[in-house]
């Protein structure tokens, strides 16, 4: 293979703030080498470094060697003809990194217009073979769409286009299959990986899915705190990994081959310790399923679904009335959670899971259908009775980021929602918001923090706070770990089973990563198009699926390689 790619003593600093130190790689022509770490550890800074997409007040030394020329050197000019051409990038949200007034066409076109000497009807051609060449149907109506108009997995798409127009050597891919389901993204990776061959390109793929990575890459850099700790091939790494800290990310992970629950043991998690010389200790730590009296730790055991349920769903539909023939986005859904349960929700991107919750919430409106909370209707509930009701059942989302004000402290929040739907003073609106951040392992400094200071896993955690302030009966957890690497995945997942039984939770734990709703879940229900296929004890689903759907759905996860997957 010819060397494409060499990074050479390369350090990375924002504003004050020093984030990689003295980083070496090296990437050939037509391989995949695989970078992964926690969150925070430097993998985007290094490729936006690699780009040349640093913001104003990012800084850069070392060398970066792209076939010989090193891009640290070039002007602003000379980087602009690199970029697009000879290197370029794929980014974690499509919809965030396209325009969103422009169709999708005139993006593509905007590439080539500024890096080749193509004419107007060539150009267009050149648009529809892209389209194609990425394997999405009918080019000519889809370029002439907004991003807004297409799936997640379509965008995706529409971006690996744009990145591949004009031929580069070098392709960045930065998490570009998390928020994708798990079918999605087996078909965007098994293109990517077509069009390096087909291309001769060198692909740098920043993942936190080792599953993934033991799948797809040749080569693999573990990275933590800006510095490269290990660098391997594939099959070493994961045969015999050298450094603690990338067994740690190893043993924290779900994995296909050795199914996991709760009920079996906590999920490992890797802990950091400052040594006295200045360097770091990591050690893999699983919380254990005892407590010191030896009896069965919170969670432990599954709940026994006798009785009355918490919460039941019926013939509940919605159809959103965009076009004349509308399908149902939700159609004739069904089902009873109990208490003390997690019922897991699994399917594709658009399949109606994001929308169910929020018509559980009445967020939306449904059709038809009735939902019933401890026997008490929500669709018939008005404005005072809604209120109260809507304190019983709660949300964790996705992006914790985004579903916090930035404009307002911790505290100000918690204490927000208190007011709105508790009646309690000021000194005990403070004590009930100390209780909760101790509960999810926050301290009590946060209140007086913005969102903007914390790392993903800690915004995460006070998602999780927030829902809890309430004392709901159910939590409704919408993706709550998808954006999160595996150690803090583990950490978070952690929590969420021991605080079902403290606080006597029941939760809709909603995700498109199978193996962690195998992990966390009593049963789970397999939803297509709008309808439950299937409703099943998480062992009898994942061994004996009834439905053919389910089968392609456990069939797409990525596979750790047996020849490379580190014994258990």
């Amino acid at each position: 293979m010819t060397e494409l790619l060499r990074i050479h003593d390369l350090h990375v600093g924002i504003g004050d703030k020093a984030l990689i130190h003295g980083l070496n790689l090296h990437l050939q022509a037509g391989e995949t080498l695989a970078l992964v770490g926690e969150s925070g550890c430097g993998k985007s800074t290094t490729a936006l470094a690699i780009a040349g997409l640093l913001p104003r007040t990012g800084r850069a030394r070392g060398r970066i060697l792209l076939d010989g020329e090193d891009l640290l050197r070039l002007d602003g000019k000379g980087l602009r003809r690199k970029q697009g051409r000879d290197l370029a990038m794929i980014f974690q949200e499509p919809l965030s990194s396209l325009n969103p007034v422009m169709t999708v066409g005139d993006q593509i076109g905007e590439l080539l217009l500024a890096h080749t000497t193509l004419s107007r009807a060539q150009r267009l051609r050149r648009i529809g073979e892209l389209i194609d060449q990425v394997q999405l149907p009918d080019a000519i109506r889809l370029m002439r769409r907004y991003p807004h108009e297409l799936s997640g997995g379509q965008r995706q798409r529409i971006m690996i286009a744009m990145a591949i127009a004009c031929g580069p050597r070098l392709l960045i891919a930065d998490e570009p299959t998390t928020a994708l389901d798990v079918t999605t993204q087996a078909r965007i990776l098994s293109l990517l990986d077509t069009l390096r061959d087909e291309l001769r390109m060198g692909l740098l793929l920043i993942t936190h899915d080792l599953g993934v990575v033991s799948e797809r890459a040749d080569r693999v850099a573990v990275m933590h705190g800006g510095r490269i700790l290990e660098e391997n091939t594939t099959a070493a790494l994961f045969s015999s990994p050298r450094h603690d800290y990338s067994r740690g990310l190893l043993g924290a992970s779900l994995r296909k081959d050795q199914p996991l629950h709760y009920q079996q043991r906590r999920l490992p998690e890797i802990r950091v310790q400052h040594r006295h010389d200045g360097s770091l200790d990591f050690r893999l730590h699983t919380p254990p399923a005892t407590d010191q009296a030896g009896k069965p730790q919170a969670g432990s055991t599954p709940p026994a679904n006798a009785g009355i349920p918490i919460l039941r769903v019926q013939e509940l539909s919605k159809t959103f009335r965009k076009q004349p023939h509308a399908a149902p986005a939700v159609d004739r859904v069904g089902f009873e959670l109990f208490r003390g349960e997690t019922l897991g929700l699994v399917g594709q991107s658009g399949c109606g899971k994001s929308t169910l919750s929020k018509l559980l919430l009445r967020l939306l409106e449904a059709d038809q259908g009735s939902i019933l909370l401890n026997g008490q209707d929500l669709r018939a509930a008005g404005p005072r009775q809604l209120r109260r009701l809507r304190a019983q059942i709660q949300m964790v989302f996705q992006d914790p980021y985004g579903s916090l004000n930035p404009r307002k402290r911790i505290g100000d929040v918690l204490d927000q929602l208190q007011q709105l739907h508790l009646p309690l003073n000021a000194r005990q609106r403070q004590r009930e918001a100390l209780r909760i951040l101790d509960a999810v392992g926050l301290p009590a400094d946060t209140l007086r923090r913005y969102p903007h200071e914390f790392s993903g896993g800690q915004r995460q955690r006070i998602g999780i706070a927030r829902a809890l302030i309430l004392k709901p009966s159910i939590i409704l957890c919408d993706e709550p770990v998808s954006a999160l690497d595996v150690s803090v995945q583990a950490q978070v997942l952690n929590l969420l089973v021991e605080l079902r039984q403290e606080f006597g939770l029941s939760y809709l734990f909603i995700s498109h990563d199978l193996s962690v709703v195998r992990y966390m879940s009593d049963r789970i229900m397999v939803m297509q198009e709008g309808r439950i296929l299937e409703n099943s004890r998480h062992d009898v689903l994942w061994h004996a699926p009834r439905h053919a759907y389910t089968r392609r759905l456990i069939d797409a996860i990525p596979n750790w390689n047996s020849s490379t997957a580190l014994a258990a």
